[in-house]
């Protein structure tokens, strides 16, 4: 309740895309830009400055936007607006937004980003109480910290942003199913060769159920383009997870769970639903490798929000981490060994003491381990 009373004393302004007015920044002030593609279900705003609100469509939308991040920027941090006012050299701003007639027309302008970046695309499926500029902001903080150069996707559903809204934003990413599985099968026609996925909190009941969608249509890889699916701090029951992966079946290519026992945003969703455990922060890493997929647990890594909750993007060497499993695609190591090697080297880079390769405990089922090659 705290949370929702802050939440509508908050300038207004902070949460459309575009500002009202943009302060002038030298290219110095500027650390990079990042054009995103956007298929949405969420309604097109009345306000234009806010592009699209929390209310459903029960058609897709399409956008692009470009998104600078300024030069003071930290690995880890989202250094969003405050106020209507955009200022570059100190915030996340989007520099212009454009939307697209039609499906062909934005497979067209995908196609051709795609193509220049060497045919890889990551598909990005945000969480609960998310607005749209959020998840602008968010992807964009990936795809910078991560190193991601291919053709950055956000999904985004039909959040409304508001903590009171759980139940609407629940029925809202179930609504979403066939928009998330049309735009996938899109993203390949552009010419994809690869397609990474990232799902975060109730965004992965989204991705898991477009995705046991697709398996149930015989194409559950996407054409042999599905990549990796990282699935971060899911908010999924246990045995709906279970139920979603016996119909999909072991992956070919690795699940990546990340997951966290201290993730109080799961532990009040499990107390919602029941006293039930959420995916996401649930201890029997066995169990869930079992299904096919590799447990990261990083219950003992420092996160940099107070619910523990957004780890994957906000610790600097989780996000590194996650950008130089997507980079190397197949051949990401070769033993457990180099993968500890590899954290402690980020961890340093990044001046982050606090991080080990003890910290990080991976479980890897064993039909996975000659896809990964992680002994």
């Amino acid at each position: 309740m705290l949370a929702a009373s802050l939440a509508g004393c908050a300038n207004k302004g902070a949460h459309l895309l575009v500002g009202a007015e943009t302060v002038s920044a030298t290219a110095a002030e500027i650390a990079g830009e990042h054009r995103l593609f956007v298929a949405t279900t969420r309604q097109r705003s009345a306000e234009p400055r806010e592009v699209f609100d929390g209310e459903r469509s029960l058609t897709l939308s399409f956008a692009v936007t470009d998104v600078t991040v300024p030069a003071i920027h930290k690995v880890g941090a989202l250094e969003r607006p405050k106020n209507s006012t955009r200022d570059p050299a100190r915030y996340f701003t989007a520099t212009g937004v454009g939307g697209y007639e039609d499906e062909a027309a934005f497979e067209a302008g995908l196609a051709k980003t795609i193509a220049a970046r060497g045919g890889r695309a990551l598909v990005f499926i945000h969480g609960f109480n998310t607005r749209f500029d959020e998840a602008v902001y968010r992807l964009t903080q990936i795809v910078h910290d991560a190193g991601y150069d291919g053709a950055p996707v956000l999904f985004t559903w039909a959040s409304r942003g508001r903590t009171v809204d759980y139940v609407y934003d629940r029925d809202s990413a179930t609504t979403a199913r066939d928009g998330l599985e049309r735009t996938l099968r899109l993203v390949r026609r552009a010419g994809a060769q690869r397609i990474d996925i990232i799902a975060h909190s109730m965004g992965n009941w989204l991705t898991l159920e477009a995705l046991r969608q697709l398996a149930i249509s015989g194409d559950r890889d996407i054409g042999g383009k599905l990549g990796d699916v990282v699935l971060a701090s899911p908010d999924v029951d246990v045995d709906v997870f279970k139920s979603q992966m016996k119909r999909y079946g072991k992956p070919d290519k690795p699940f990546f769970v990340l997951l966290s026992q201290n993730d109080r945003a799961l532990n009040l969703s499990g107390l919602i639903a029941g006293n039930r455990p959420r995916l996401g922060e649930y201890a029997d890493a066995d169990d869930i490798a079992s299904y096919g997929v590799v447990v990261v647990n990083v219950t003992d890594v420092e996160a940099g929000d107070r619910l523990n909750h957004t780890k994957f993007a906000d610790n600097p060497v989780l996000v590194k981490l996650i950008g130089d499993r997507l980079r190397a695609g197949d051949t990401f190591v070769q033993r457990r060994t180099d993968l500890a090697g590899n954290i402690e080297n980020l961890a340093k880079g990044l001046g982050q003491t606090a991080v080990s390769a003890a910290s990080i405990v991976i479980t890897t089922p064993a039909e996975v381990l000659s896809t990964v090659g992680v002994e």
